[in-house]
C-alpha cells in the first residue's frame, strides 16, 4: 500500500492570506502577559442522551473485514480503551497524558462501517461510561472501517490558561489523535488527518457547521472539529487507494443528518459568554477552515517497535521529581528519531540535555545513529524560564522541544503545526514509556524563540510544545552522565551557548502540582 498522502483538489489560490488577528493572537500568546485569574467551570456533564451501546462483541460481515475467529477487524472496544477511555483509579481525569493540564476538552464522535464491533452509523462517545451513543444510520454502501472525529469544547481550559488555551487546545487534540492511531488494532491501517475543512467535519459528526449555535442546542457548549482518525481493515479495497477514498469517505458521512432527539438540550442553562471565551472560539474556528482543501491530506500511522498495548495502558504524566536523570544517548537518539518522523508535515524537534555535557542535540540530517549538536551549554534553566516559570524544568533529565510557526505563519500551518507537535508528543511518550523512561508534557512557552536564541532571524523559530524526559537511576547509585556524540558533519559550525536567563521578577513560578492535578501555566 503506498504512503503518500492522499489529497482532495488543489487550492485555486494558494495559501489564504496571514490575518491580523492571527498574528496579533500567536504574539499574545507567546507574551509574557499572564493569564487572569477566572473561577473554577466545571466539566459540562455528557450531552447526549440514552444508556448508550457498548462498544465489545460484534462479527463482521462477509467481506467486511474480519478478524481472528470471525470477529470485527476493528474492535472499537480496544482502541478506545487504550486511548480515550476514563483511565481507573483516576477520577476527575478523562486521560493519563494530557498536553494541557488534565482538562480533557476532547471529545470522539465515531463513524463506523461494516467490519466493526458497532453497527454501521454515527456515534458519540462517552469515555466514562465507555459507550457509544447512537446518532444517525450510516451512508448507503459506505467502506468497512470506522472515523473518528475529534472535537474540542474550549470554556474550563479557557477559564483555566486565559488568551493561553487556544494552543493548548490544539496540543491536546494532536495528543488525542496520537492515543488513537497508536491504539489501532493491528489488522488495520491507521491514517490521520490534521488538516480537513472544520465545517465538514462538523457535518460528518452531525454537528453544527458554525460555533454560534444557541438556537440549536441551548444550553450546550458548542464543539470545535479539528482532527480525524481513519482505521481502515487490512486488505479492503486491495488495488485501489485507500487513503484516496478517505475524504470521499468524510464527504459521504457529511451527507447524512443527524438523528434528531439525542442531544440533551437545557433551556436557561445560557450564560453570557466571556470575551475570552469567544474569542477563542472564534480563533480555533477560524483557523481550521479549510475550503480549499476540505477533505484534508492524510498521512499514515506507525507504531515504534517497542510500543505495547500493555505500555499504552501504563502511560503517566510522571511527577516532576521523577524527570531528573537523563535518559541516555541511546534512548535520547531513538526517541528524537521517534519525534522526527511521526508526522513528516510537523515542527522540528531538538532535545536539550543536562549531565556532563550539557547541549542541545538534534537528528543529524540522513544519519540513523547520530545527533548533531545545536548549541553547547545547559538550556535547561532558560526552558524553564519560557515555560510559564516552571523550575523544576530546570532539573530534568531532557526536554524535548517541538519548534517552528513563524510569528507571520498562515492559518493552516498555525493549525498544523500545534496539531502535529501534540501528535508526534504523543508518539514520543509512548515510545518513552516502552523503554523505561517517565515524562511529561509541556503546553505553555512564552517568549520561547529558539532560533533567536541561537543566533538566528528572531520571529521564525519558535517552541509550540514540549516533552521533559527522565530515567530511573540504577538502585543505590546516580545515574550516569549523557556522553556526547561528535557532530557528524565535517565542518560543524561552532557551538552556540544560550545565555542564561535572569530571574523571573514579573510573573513568578507556580509550584509544581502533585501528581494528577492540574498545573497553572
Amino acid at each position: 500500500m503506498p504512503d503518500t498522502p492522499a489529497r482532495t483538489a488543489a487550492p485555486e489560490s494558494g495559501t489564504r492570506p496571514v490575518d491580523a488577528l492571527l498574528r496579533r493572537a500567536l504574539a499574545d500568546v507567546r507574551s509574557s502577559r499572564a493569564p487572569g485569574l477566572a473561577p473554577y467551570v466545571p466539566e459540562h456533564p455528557f450531552p447526549w442522551s440514552g444508556a448508550g451501546l457498548p462498544l465489545a462483541g460484534g462479527e463482521a460481515r462477509p467481506g467486511a473485514g474480519r478478524g481472528a475467529g470471525g470477529r470485527a477487524a476493528i474492535d472499537l472496544d480496544r482502541v478506545l480503551r487504550l486511548s480515550l477511555a476514563v483511565p481507573s483509579g483516576t477520577p476527575g481525569r478523562l486521560r493519563p497524558v494530557p498536553s494541557a493540564g488534565a482538562l480533557h476538552p476532547v471529545r470522539a464522535h465515531l463513524l463506523t462501517g461494516p467490519g466493526c464491533s458497532l453497527p454501521p452509523g454515527r456515534y458519540a462517545y462517552d469515555p466514562r461510561a465507555h459507550r457509544a451513543h447512537p446518532r444517525g444510520p450510516a451512508p448507503d454502501g459506505i467502506p468497512p472501517g470506522a472515523l473518528v472525529v475529534l472535537t474540542v469544547t474550549a470554556s474550563r481550559t479557557v477559564a483555566h490558561y486565559g488568551h493561553r488555551a487556544w494552543p493548548l487546545l490544539l496540543l491536546d487534540t494532536g495528543h488525542a489523535a496520537a492515543a488513537l492511531a497508536l491504539a489501532g488494532p493491528r489488522a488495520a491501517d491507521a491514517r490521520v488527518c490534521l488538516d480537513a475543512d472544520a465545517a465538514l467535519l462538523s457535518a460528518a459528526a452531525g454537528l453544527p457547521a458554525t460555533p454560534d449555535r444557541p438556537d440549536a442546542w441551548p444550553g450546550s457548549e458548542p464543539e470545535l472539529p479539528l482532527a480525524v482518525v481513519g482505521l481502515t481493515p487490512v486488505g479492503v479495497g486491495v488495488g485501489v487507494s485507500v487513503t484516496a477514498g478517505l475524504p470521499g469517505t468524510l464527504c459521504a458521512w457529511a451527507g447524512v443528518p443527524p438523528l434528531a432527539g439525542t442531544r440533551s438540550p437545557r433551556p436557561g442553562a445560557e450564560t453570557a459568554l466571556p470575551r475570552e471565551l469567544a474569542s477563542t472560539r472564534h480563533l480555533l474556528h477560524h483557523i481550521a477552515a479549510s475550503p480549499e482543501l476540505p477533505g484534508g491530506t492524510w498521512h499514515p500511522a506507525t507504531r515504534p517497535g517497542p510500543v505495547t498495548d500493555k505500555t499504552l495502558q501504563a502511560r503517566r504524566s510522571a511527577p516532576p521529581d521523577d524527570l531528573n536523570h537523563p535518559p541516555g544517548e541511546d534512548r535520547l537518539n531513538r526517541l528524537l528519531a521517534t519525534a522526527g518522523t511521526a508526522r513528516p508535515d510537523g515542527p522540528a524537534w531538538t532535545a536539550a540535555v543536562g549531565g556532563g555535557a550539557p547541549a542541545l542535540y538534534a537528528k543529524a540530517p540522513g544519519s540513523r545513529g547520530r545527533l548533531d549538536v545545536r548549541a553547547s551549554g545547559d538550556a535547561r534553566p532558560t526552558l524553564a524560564h519560557w515555560a510559564a516559570g516552571q523550575q523544576w524544568i530546570g532539573g530534568a533529565g531532557a526536554v524535548f522541544l517541538a519548534h517552528g510557526c513563524p510569528g507571520d505563519a498562515p492559518p493552516a500551518v498555525v493549525r498544523t503545526c500545534h496539531l502535529a507537535a501534540g501528535y508526534a508528543a504523543g508518539a514520543v511518550q509512548a515510545h518513552a514509556t516502552a523503554l523505561g523512561l517517565r515524562s511529561r508534557p509541556i503546553g505553555s512557552w512564552q517568549q520561547a524563540d529558539l532560533g533567536a536564541a541561537l543566533g538566528e532571524a528572531p520571529g521564525r523559530d519558535w517552541i509550540v510544545h514540549g516533552l521533559a524526559v527522565g530515567a530511573s537511576p540504577p538502585p543505590g547509585r546516580v545515574a550516569p552522565g549523557f556522553v556526547r556524540h561528535p557532530p557528524t558533519s565535517e565542518t560543524p559550525p561552532a557551538p552556540t551557548p544560550i545565555a542564561p536567563t535572569p530571574p523571573v521578577t514579573s510573573t513568578p513560578a507556580a509550584p509544581a502540582a502533585p501528581p494528577g492535578e492540574e498545573e497553572r501555566p
